[in-house]
């Protein structure tokens, strides 16, 4: 990468420049911002900041034993991202490695045939009749999640809420109910031990992992290990529950949803890949993940930015009312929801929920004027793409959906909150639909601004999340 005039800081032995960014990253993160500020670059991308003003928009640096080339230029990274290399691009050993016990080897950590089986499959679930037949589940769901807020504000001393925590409950029992068919007291244990899974990941990612280092176990591998054991032991309970539902019911399939995809995948004997009951496992786990911990970040985010622009909010809530009228949204209310959509997509551009995507070569290519070596990693910074002044204009970190009215191609081309080409997120329109659905209810029902008590702290735990939740006022404008 030198002789092509790629540069980068001095890596230290086995770390790395791992040590580089975490400490940076430490000092950065150490306290909470000052006000509301949307420009969080320099807060959870120190190392990039940095790197880049030394070195330019390409550099090198290593993550342990791993070598990455930072990239911004869009053009390399769609067609790096593009069906041309999708069979010779992937995740890294060291990213496998970090999630195994996490969410092993499931659809988001597939590589190669094994991702092409993995997302033909999984795919089904997500096709647009399938959303269809969840939008009602969708909606009782959510106003079930009305009425706690409602009594909430009803019993309590005044009416402020933490309403993350509100909107991680209603996704976890959305995708348990949609995908999983498990009642939500069972899919709550799951997301319990997943959550600590993603917090011991995340810490344990900034330790050293090299081949062989599963003989000398850390406290983190010790605790993740036996976390994942407990997952997959409430995991097992659930197939098991399904597979014998089939068998007593002598059915000729194991019901609705992804996992009942998944299972009668087991069934079939293919050459080359075939599903296990532990892929079905990690399949289950990356779903679960994603399917909650995503949706709720998205949400989340989105409400704290309409309760800091109060006349986005109002502009929201007219169209929604002049749509819906007061009927919860249904499947044909959705795609006629432009200016929510607007604003859900300016929430994706500042606060994506994966502020980086990764990809590694798995042999030599020829990307743009760069060759680039097998083995080399390729880091896209998401979150620093979202936020570069050039693409975006000079208000790049101000809250304007209305970047986004008419989809100008110059500037959604640069917005890649889901990534793209083959390797998108394949439940995107899930998360889109389950969006729209639930701030449209939420904003017919009430209005909300920031409280004073809460504290913005954008921080990295695998996925961008506010440190400290988003404290809320609610007024309700009817009972749910």
């Amino acid at each position: 990468m030198a002789s092509q005039s790629v540069f980068g800081p001095e890596p230290r032995f086995l770390v790395g420049n791992l040590t580089d960014i975490a400490s940076l990253i430490a000092k950065t993160t150490s306290s909470d911002m000052e006000s509301i500020d949307h420009d969080i670059v320099g807060r959870l991308m120190p190392h990039y900041v940095l790197w880049s003003k030394i070195y330019g928009k390409r550099f090198m640096f290593w993550y342990g034993s791993e070598p990455r080339l930072c990239l911004t230029e869009i053009d390399m990274i769609k067609e790096l991202l593009s069906s041309k290399f999708v069979h010779v691009s992937g995740k890294s050993w060291l990213q496998q490695q970090g999630s195994k016990h996490f969410i092993g080897q499931g659809l988001l950590m597939a590589n190669g045939d094994n991702w092409f089986h993995q997302r033909h499959v999984v795919a089904r679930a997500f096709m647009a009749d399938k959303l269809k037949d969840h939008v009602g589940y969708m909606v009782d769901c959510t106003k079930k999640m009305l009425r706690l807020l409602s009594s909430s504000i009803e019993t309590g001393d005044d009416d402020e809420v933490e309403i993350g925590g509100y909107l991680k409950r209603l996704t976890g029992e959305i995708i348990s109910r949609t995908e999983f068919d498990c009642s939500y007291e069972k899919g709550k244990q799951i997301f319990h031990l997943l959550t600590l899974l993603q917090q011991l990941t995340a810490q344990s990612s900034r330790h050293l992992w090299f081949p062989g280092s599963r003989f000398f176990p850390s406290k983190f591998r010790r605790e993740i290990k036996a976390l994942k054991m407990e997952v997959e032991r409430i995991l097992m309970e659930i197939i098991q529950s399904r597979k014998d539902c089939f068998e007593i019911a002598r059915s000729s399939s194991y019901g609705k949803g992804l996992l009942a995809m998944l299972l009668a995948e087991t069934q079939k004997k293919r050459e080359g890949f075939s599903y296990s009951l532990q892929t079905v496992m990690d399949e289950c786990k990356t779903f679960f993940f994603a399917g909650h911990d995503t949706s709720a970040l998205l949400l989340t985010w989105t409400i704290m930015l309409l309760s800091t622009n109060t006349s986005w909010q109002d502009k929201a809530r007219e169209e929604v009312l002049r749509v819906c009228g007061d009927q919860p949204p249904s499947a044909e209310h959705l795609p006629k929801l432009n200016m929510l959509q607007m604003i859900i997509n300016e929430s994706l551009r500042l606060y994506p929920p994966a502020s980086l995507l990764p990809r590694m070569v798995f042999e030599d290519i020829k990307l743009g004027d760069l060759h680039i070596p097998k083995g080399l990693s390729i880091w896209i910074p998401v979150l620093a793409i979202h936020h570069n002044e050039v693409i975006w204009g000079k208000d790049v970190h101000e809250f304007n959906p209305g970047r986004f009215a008419g989809r100008s191609f110059s500037q959604t081309r640069y917005f890649m909150p889901f990534a793209a080409g083959p390797r998108n997120c394949v439940g995107q329109a899930y998360a889109m639909m389950e969006a729209k659905i639930i701030l449209a209810m939420l904003l017919s029902n009430f209005s909300f601004i920031i409280s004073k008590n809460y504290r913005h702290a954008p921080v990295n735990v695998l996925t961008l999340k506010p440190k400290h939740g988003v404290l809320v006022h609610l007024k309700p404008l009817r009972r749910p």
